[in-house]
């Protein structure tokens, strides 16, 4: 805000308003630059004690690489990573210095000059038109009739107000300049700042970029150091379990030596001492015999003690005339040495070599044992493993799933790139990777792929069963439907890694290449269709041709219909997993009067929705919730038992439904039909659309796909709803999780996949039931024995707990380890069944 001049002149009220103004704002501006020096000098005071802190971290990477100076790859990495960093603290340092004389310093000065000089102008101004005031009020007051008074008040008020003019026009003088000064020293501090702030970040950009092709070159041997690891380790494994099945007992050992080792060493071992002391105290030490000598040391680094410089000159002998067993006695010229070994064979091994070496060293010549002397501080012999088991039995698992995954369609090479040999999967997208390709994925985010590897992780059954049944092929008939546009190129295995990143992108989360689904008409009526029967295309060619005939009922039978229904199909269902005793044992766990509850029966179907003769059946999808009640039928079975689901439904197979009406499938309702059908295929491109895998049908009690692949009977739907981010306890409008609806059917493949992905089975429904509440009344063994070991396992782990930490054990506890053994062995045998 500038001052007039001629406005000082006149003294006008808008002169005194606007001095008022300026003097406002001049003061509040002090504050507010008073208030960024502070904040300033706390920041470079916090980066004065991180530069400080850097160093140090900077010297413990140093120290860290002279300790590593045996290994090139660690050394040469810590030296150029902390010469990288300490430049970084050199920038950093640089950036504060800066900042200290661009803000702190340049703003200071500002404050403690230029306003404070304003300050002292602006009191001499407030006094000098003080004193004019006073002035004009005594000339005003003057008496006519006294001229010395008049000429009095008039001279005075004359230099009063000169002197108001000029200290006025040196006050507005100095006003404009400091609100020009103002503006200029706030404008040059922060663009300094800036300039510092900006040759901070290219200088490390600079230093970052140079080192760039390094930590890239360092990514790729630390990929491969994650393979190498993982051999190395099973490896180690595998010896270590070799060492842990031999028997270490004394009986078994096989001791032995040889005089005519290549080494010189005839033998070596631990043996107990005595000292000739007169304490004779005893002491292990580790002996061995070589060139003609017997020699033991304590440590690796102490030098060897000769006990016996020439064994032509002493002899050896057993002694059994001292309380400790196994002992026995070297005897030179000049002294004995009293021995103890740890058997009874091994004594007799070393009074055998002893005696060996005696005879060697006489069949040699006479100087020949003094010609050479002990030029080594350590034995050369090394212990190795030589294991007789079977040392592939990991290596063969893991072989045994990339050979499996990698048979099915287009999994011969990478889904993205076409790169051949592709040993990385995404679990969620059912998709084979190369390993470029699966660090794209994981960028992406567990959310859209989740990456493991086929030879280094560990695969359950029903997961590995899950990559069988999608494949390359499969989806990317899904997200490559339409990618053959102008401009569109799919990456090649030769192609660089941002191509591949762009691709992977488009593909994965933009969705670019779906085929896309055409909205629904307006008045088109609900249409059902019922269930088709569907081969396999994975199934036997030389399956049974036992039939099965499909009939529709509602879903959730009551717990009565269950029961009854259970004991009508008693002789179609499996043996229980479980023998008699076992289930007595765990009921009385929990009651002890369920020994006279009477007999339970066993369980149903595993609900893994496949059949004996390698088919499947399709349920029926459309307005009313059904689930299927299997028969079986020996011999072959005319086409018109079809016509026996409901005359008035049109007969149409899911693969129809999705070639012919298109319009009619909206994301949601596609997801939900594809789970209760069984179709993989469908269900992926359903959540490829958009569909939400938690989205409840309101129209049919609030379902969720996972409750239509419970209905469904299939575990593998789950298994990939599950891997996609289904809720396992979601409830419907009845208040029933998927736990609920898989108990109720008796699927207890499909209750154990849930118990281990942490289904609540403590869950009410509606009608006060939990899911073990509704195995009992249903009578099936297995579901109740399995809830009943869930809870154990939860009472135990309150017990195992530390003492103050109550909680979940820890997934490597004895309890948590033997719980989810069980389960993956149900889950397994299940899978086995299909």
């Amino acid at each position: 805000m500038t001052v007039e001049f001629e406005e000082c002149i006149k003294d006008s009220p808008r002169f005194r308003a606007t001095i008022d103004e300026v003097e406002t704002d001049v003061v509040e501006i002090e504050a507010k630059l008073d208030k960024l020096v502070k904040l300033c000098s706390g920041m470079i005071e916090a980066g004065k004690a991180y530069v400080t802190t850097n160093r140090l971290f900077v010297s413990g990477v140093r120290d860290l690489s002279q300790q590593c100076q045996g290994d090139t790859v660690i050394s040469e990495c810590l030296q150029r990573f902390g010469d990288s960093l300490q430049e970084m603290v050199n920038y950093h340092t640089i950036l504060f210095d800066q900042a200290q004389r661009s803000v702190r310093q340049q703003l200071h000065n500002f404050v403690k000059e230029d306003v404070r000089k304003f300050k002292e102008t602006k009191k001499q101004f407030d006094k000098v038109r003080e004193d004019m005031e006073l002035s004009l009020v005594r000339n005003a007051q003057a008496p006519r009739h006294r001229p010395h008074e008049v000429e009095e008040a008039t001279g005075a008020l004359t230099l009063t107000r000169k002197c108001f003019r000029h200290l006025a026009l040196d006050y507005v003088l100095q006003i404009n300049v400091l609100q020009a000064k103002k503006k200029f020293e706030i404008l040059d501090s922060m663009l300094s700042f800036m300039h510092a702030q900006y040759s901070f970040f290219q200088q490390g950009y600079s230093l970052l970029h140079q080192l760039d092709p390094y930590m890239k070159k360092l990514a790729a041997e630390l990929d491969q150091l994650v393979i190498d690891s993982a051999v190395e380790k099973r490896e180690m494994e595998r010896k270590h379990a070799a060492i842990q099945q031999r028997d270490f007992s004394y009986d078994e050992p096989k001791v032995e030596f040889d005089v005519d080792a290549p080494s010189g060493v005839v033998m070596e071992g631990y043996l107990f001492k005595r000292a000739s002391n007169a304490f004779k105290t005893w002491n292990r030490r580790w002996f061995s015999i070589q060139n003609s000598q017997l020699v033991y040391q304590k440590k690796l680094k102490d030098a060897l003690t000769v006990v016996v410089d020439d064994l032509r000159l002493c002899s050896v002998k057993p002694c059994e005339d001292i309380e400790r067993r196994f002992c026995f006695e070297v005897v030179s010229p000049t002294k004995s040495c009293m021995l103890q070994a740890d058997s009874e064979k091994l004594r007799q091994a070393w009074v055998q070599a002893v005696q060996a070496s005696i005879a060697s060293a006489y069949r040699e010549s006479p100087d020949s044992c003094y010609s050479e002397r002990l030029d080594r501080t350590a034995s050369p012999s090394t212990s190795s493993i030589d294991s007789t088991t079977d040392s592939r039995e990991r290596g063969v698992k893991g072989e045994s799933v990339l050979q499996r995954v990698q048979s099915v369609a287009g999994n011969s090479q990478c889904g993205d790139c076409g790169q051949p040999d592709p040993r990385w999967a995404s679990i969620n997208l059912g998709v084979l990777l190369c390993i470029e390709c699966s660090g794209i994925h994981r960028s992406l985010g567990v959310h859209c792929s989740k990456v493991r590897s086929l030879t280094l992780d560990s695969w359950e059954p029903e997961l590995l069963k899950l990559m069988c049944e999608l494949g390359n092929s499969t989806m990317n008939q899904i997200y490559e439907a339409q990618c053959e546009g102008p401009g569109v190129r799919k990456p090649t295995a030769s192609s660089s890694r941002q191509d591949k990143e762009a691709w992977i992108k488009d593909k994965y989360v933009e969705k670019k290449f779906l085929r896309k689904l055409t909205s629904a008409p307006a008045r088109e009526p609900p249409r059902r269709w019922r269930a088709q029967k569907c081969q396999r295309p994975h199934s036997s060619p030389h399956a049974p041709t036992t039939r099965r005939k499909v009939r529709l009922e509602p879903v959730l039978p009551s717990v009565a219909a269950l029961s009854s229904a259970a004991t009508m199909e008693r002789k179609f269902r499996r043996d229980s997993l479980f023998c008699p005793d076992e289930l007595d044992s765990l009921f009385s766990y929990f009651d002890a009067g369920a020994a006279g509850a009477g007999p339970r029966s066993l369980s149903s179907d595993s609900g893994l929705g496949g059949s004996s003769d390698g088919s499947s059946d399709v349920l029926a999808f459309g307005t009313g919730s059904v689930v299927d009640s299997v028969t079986e039928e020996e011999g072959a079975e005319s086409e018109e038992s079809s016509s026996e689901v409901d005359g008035e439904a049109e007969a149409w197979s899911l693969a129809d439904v999705r070639e012919l009406h298109p319009g009619l499938l909206h994301p949601g309702l596609l997801a939900h039909q594809a789970a209760r059908t069984r179709d993989l295929p469908a269900l992926a491109a359903a959540l490829a659309h958009g569909a939400e895998v938690n989205w409840a049908d309101a129209a049919d009690e609030g379902k969720t796909p996972l409750v239509q692949a419970v209905l469904g009977g299939s575990l593998i739907v789950c298994e990939f709803l599950l891997q996609n981010g289904a809720d396992v306890n979601q409830r419907d409008s009845l208040g029933r999780a998927p736990l609920h609806h898989a108990t109720l059917l008796g699927r207890t493949g499909q209750v154990c996949l849930f118990l281990k992905r942490g289904a609540d089975q403590h869950a009410l429904d509606q009608e006060q039931q939990d899911p073990l509440t509704i195995a009992v009344q249903a009578a099936n063994a297995d579901i109740v024995t399995l809830l009943r070991l869930a809870r154990m396992a939860e009472e135990m782990r309150e017990a195992e707990a530390p003492p103050g930490q109550p909680g979940p054990l820890p997934g490597s506890s004895p309890t948590e380890l033997q719980y989810r053994r069980c389960i993956q062995e149900f889950i397994g045998l299940h899978l086995e069944e299909s």
